[in-house]
């Protein structure tokens, strides 16, 4: 039988727009890796009566609430309080939420003050759902026979209780379906309607059994292949299989731990190919560099990079030649090959990845628009270049050539013979 999950955001910031929810994202993958998922989820300010009455309500349909949020030590936070009038009961002073707050105040050198004291009454018999890293305990009641799980608005507390603590409570109690699986393919380059006409065209015959699903995060795009029934485990080894020749080189990694940006996954495998990598940006300014160092261990293959936004440091920095800027312009083919040699020279890397576009919204003509951009890449040996079109927003513009920059060098690694044939 399938367990009925709710989630209730609270926080008049939630409502009014001050403050965007990824809350729910959290919540969604934790669940999902352990076969739960969310079935209806509600939002409401900090209006006492309000949320009382909703937390009743939801208890009479739900197996298992959580409520986010309305935590902490000012006079807006309510959660504690509502939930025991929820449940007919009254906050007392929890002894393991006040030795929490003590060592948390020793820690960083300070004295509890009565706000925060607030933070360590709970309603009567709470069970104590430890915080490693911040001053509000979760915690959990029942009522009405369904679980209700509180838990700080901080995202990154949020995480790390979901992580460490919450699973393990829902593991025990909330048994998954026997044969519930979710496997995750981690792409780039390709939308999901390219995806769902790829298997029209090319499997026609897929079954009812595995469900396909995706998750957009620019600029990764996660295809999730779920099963929950004895037949559709039987049958997805053979179609995943299947799906990945057909998905090809569009295809970072597989598993459920999905990276932010390309970087994360060129430079682990630079790492292992011992393989050093330069670059020489102009419209993107420097972005491809700083995605490339935020990696862990990008100092094992990241020496040097050149931003050379004008004419003249294209020259002096890169040795790009005048008379390539004067008869090409710098958002051409020879200019960016130029660059990226330079750079390798320079830097003695040995992957290079060049850039130089028209970022906008200005600047752009009839033979180069706004959006215009030339990417070279390659090594020693082979430097190639490709013009793309990509007329969005400046940021976003940026965004997506660093991702595609990065990319066309990863596919280069890895030895693909595919084309890349990029969705915007």
């Amino acid at each position: 039988m399938k367990t009925k999950v709710s989630l209730l955001l609270t926080g008049s910031e939630l409502m009014n727009g001050d403050v965007v929810d990824t809350n729910s994202v959290l919540f969604a993958e934790q669940l999902n890796n352990i076969g739960l998922s969310i079935d209806k989820k509600v939002t409401i300010g900090d209006e006492q009566e309000l949320l009382a009455t909703e937390i009743l309500q939801l208890s009479q349909t739900s197996d298992l609430l959580f409520i986010n949020g309305g935590l902490g030590p000012t006079t807006d936070d309510l959660t504690a309080e509502v939930v025991a009038t929820a449940c007919n009961s009254k906050l007392e002073l929890n002894k393991d939420a006040h030795q929490h707050l003590k060592t948390w105040a020793k820690r960083r050198n300070t004295t509890l003050n009565q706000p925060n004291l607030k933070q360590a009454y709970l309603p009567k018999n709470s069970n104590i759902i430890a915080n490693r890293t911040g001053s509000a305990v979760g915690f959990s009641v029942e009522l009405n026979q369904c679980l209700i799980i509180c838990t700080p608005g901080v995202p990154s507390e949020l995480a790390h209780m979901l992580r460490e603590e919450i699973t393990i409570i829902l593991k025990t109690r909330f048994v998954p379906p026997q044969y519930n699986t979710l496997h995750r393919l981690h792409l780039f380059g390709i939308g999901e309607s390219s995806i769902q006409a790829l298997i029209n065209d090319h499997l026609p015959a897929w079954p009812n059994e595995i469900t396909i699903g995706f998750r957009a995060a620019m600029p990764i795009l996660e295809l999730k292949l779920a099963v929950n029934c004895q037949q559709g485990q039987k049958l997805l080894p053979e179609w995943l299989t299947k799906i990945k020749l057909l998905l090809g080189a569009h295809i970072l990694a597989e598993g459920d731990n999905g990276n932010s940006t390309l970087a994360d996954y060129l430079v682990p495998q630079l790492i292992r190919a011992h393989q050093k990598i330069t670059v020489a940006e102009s419209c993107t300014g420097g972005l491809i560099a700083s995605q490339l160092t935020s990696i862990s261990g990008a100092s094992a293959v990241f020496e040097a990079g050149y931003v050379t936004y004008s004419n003249e440091m294209k020259t002096k920095m890169l040795g790009v030649p005048t008379s390539t800027l004067i008869n090409h312009g710098a958002v051409s083919k020879e200019t960016v090959i130029a660059m990226a040699t330079g750079a390798l020279a320079n830097s003695g890397a040995d992957f290079t990845i060049a850039v130089s576009g028209i970022a906008g919204p200005n600047g752009g003509t009839k033979d180069k628009p706004v959006g215009s951009v030339w990417i070279a890449w390659g090594d020693k040996s082979n430097i190639q270049a490709k013009y793309y079109c990509i007329n969005v927003a400046r940021k976003q513009f940026q965004h997506i050539v660093a991702a595609r920059s990065l990319d066309l060098v990863r596919r280069m690694l890895i030895q693909s013979n595919e084309m890349a044939h990029y969705d915007k």
